[in-house]
Parts: structure tokens; C-alpha cells; sequence
């Protein structure tokens, strides 16, 4: 396993470096996300495929590991490529481009770079999946399909409400609190947090308490999404461009995991 997620780490490597040039030659950073998006499935796709050493043919929850994992690159890529190739560059990177000025390209380098082993200990939770040793059907193995599909659904759900929102004339220079949006200000990173939950419920083995290690997804995504660059530099951008209507969303509205709105006074 540990050689598995030398592999991960090499293979990102290089994928986060073709990231890097290719953003600065398109002169938007929107399409690292593209990268690493893709870059993940692929790499974790693959390595949950791998037969570990003693092991025979590939299991079916190797089979199943590696399906859940391509659904949600797939999804969440494709996305991403559509908009970053239609649209201005994410606001995200428009406010670091801003914020980093001429040193922008050297340390963007460093971001992309420290993606790779987050890619890497990602794959940690998708290998301890794919090896549950358990060759039965379990019920954690339905409780991580049934989290996986909601909050591929629910994802899919947020960006096309916040989609929708930006296409009607009628809310142009609105802050977008309808549907899930009225819940948490970052729906869509809530839902994928709770992807990266699915794989430590579907690898948990109690004769294995080292399986607990998983837990180390959901945990580094949340902290990349809360305190990295997820939610800071997009309210930093959200601020700067709405002002007053957005500092209001913020008190009224949860950050990240969905919750009723407090009331305004």
C-alpha cells in the first residue's frame, strides 16, 4: 500500500507540473482544478485496481472503489472544464493573481505542487477501500455507495443552482441565497468534503483499527476547502465585488455544512 501511494505522489507529480505550464501558457489558473480533478480519478482509479502483494485477481470492491471514484471525477472535471473554458478565470485564482502580483507564477508553482501529496494521501482512504478484506457484501459497503451518491448529487445540485442563478438577468449583482444556497454559503464544497467521507466508512475494519487512518481524507479536505484555498480567497473576491449584501449572507448564513439561516435583524 505504501508503494501504491509512492506511485500516487509520483504521477501527480508530473501531473500538477503539466498544470502549471499549462495555466500559464492560457494565462488562467481555473485549469489546475481541471487537472487535479482528473489527475485524481485517474491515478486513484487506477492504483485501487492494483492487486496488493499475496492478492489474486482484482476484487469486486476493487471494482466498486475505482467506479465511485471515476463517477466523481468524471462529474466534478467536466464541469469544471466547461466553465473554466467558457468563462473568466475562477475568481479564486483572480484574487491570488491579484494578491501574489509579479510572484504569482513562482508561487503558484508551490501550490500546484503541494497537491500532489494531498493527492496521495487522498488515495490512502480509496486503497484502504478497495482492500477491505472482507469478501462480503457489508453494510458499510452500502452506507459509503449511499454517501458517495448524495453528495455527488448534492454537488451536482449546488453548481447548477448557482449555474442558474448567474444565467437570470434579474439577480445579476444579487448574492445567490436560493435552495441549498440559502443553507451554506458553500454548499458545493460541503458535498465534497462528504465524498471523501464515503471511502474510510466503506474501508473501516474493527479487527483493523489502522483502517482509522482514512479518516485522513475527509479531514484534509475540509481543512484545505476552510482554511486553504477554498472558502478564504473565494470570500475575499465575494466581498470585494458585493460589499455590504455579502457580509450580510455571511452572518445570516453557515459557512460550509448546511444549516438554517439565523435571522436578520
Amino acid at each position: 500500500m505504501i508503494l501504491m501511494g509512492l506511485s500516487i505522489l509520483a504521477t501527480m507529480i508530473v501531473i500538477m507540473v503539466s498544470a502549471w505550464i499549462y495555466q500559464r501558457a492560457a494565462g488562467n489558473g481555473g485549469w489546475t482544478d481541471v487537472f487535479w480533478t482528473f489527475g485524481t480519478g485517474f491515478t486513484c482509479g487506477v492504483a485501487a485496481l492494483v492487486p496488493l502483494q499475496g492478492q489474486g485477481n482484482v476484487g469486486w470492491r476493487q471494482g466498486l472503489v475505482t467506479a465511485l471514484v471515476v463517477l466523481w471525477s468524471l462529474r466534478l472535471g467536466s464541469y469544471i472544464a466547461r466553465r473554466v473554458g467558457r468563462g473568466p478565470e475562477d475568481v479564486r485564482y483572480a484574487i491570488i493573481r491579484e494578491t501574489w502580483g509579479p510572484g504569482f507564477q513562482k508561487k503558484m508553482f508551490g501550490l500546484l505542487i503541494v497537491q500532489a501529496p494531498v493527492t496521495a494521501l487522498l488515495g490512502l482512504a480509496i486503497l484502504f477501500a478497495a482492500h477491505q478484506p472482507d469478501a462480503q457484501f457489508r453494510g458499510t459497503d452500502g452506507l459509503g455507495i449511499a454517501i458517495l451518491a448524495i453528495a455527488v448529487l448534492g454537488e451536482a445540485l449546488a453548481d447548477r443552482q448557482m449555474k442558474a442563478f448567474k444565467a437570470d438577468p434579474s439577480t445579476q449583482g444579487h448574492v445567490c441565497d436560493r435552495g441549498l444556497w440559502a443553507w451554506s454559503r458553500h454548499p458545493n464544497y460541503f458535498f465534497e468534503v462528504l465524498v471523501w467521507l464515503a471511502y474510510p466508512v466503506i474501508g473501516f475494519d474493527p479487527a483493523h483499527l489502522a483502517s482509522l487512518l482514512a479518516l485522513v481524507a475527509p479531514l484534509l479536505m475540509f481543512a484545505v476547502i476552510r482554511f486553504g484555498s477554498g472558502i478564504p480567497p473565494l470570500e475575499q473576491a465575494m466581498l470585494k465585488s458585493k460589499g455590504d449584501a455579502y457580509r450580510r449572507y455571511q452572518e445570516r448564513v453557515s459557512a460550509l455544512l448546511p444549516w438554517p439561516p439565523r435571522p436578520t435583524a
